[in-house]
């Protein structure tokens, strides 16, 4: 078996009001020097090795990702 991450978020042009609502908290927490935030989704998958990047890419397009308002790195991790 093989673990894969696809780590998606939107596209720098979506308007993000979760990042912003975390950005906005901080300084009311005490907590200075962070700009602005962006929050996606994280997803881990264990699969067949035999399992190809094609299939992955179309897995994350087709399931995972709304990919007019998304964007999204697949990757294979290592042990």
């Amino acid at each position: 078996m093989a673990r894969v991450v696809v780590d998606v978020m939107p596209k720098p042009e979506i308007l993000d009001p979760q990042g912003q609502a975390v950005a906005n908290a901080l300084p009311r927490l005490g907590f200075t020097g962070v700009g602005s935030v962006r929050q996606g989704k994280h997803f881990e998958l264990e699969v067949d090795d035999d399992v190809d990047d094609a299939t992955l890419a179309r897995i994350a397009e087709t399931f995972l990702v709304n990919p007019v308002i998304e964007e999204w790195v697949v990757r294979r991790v290592t042990p």
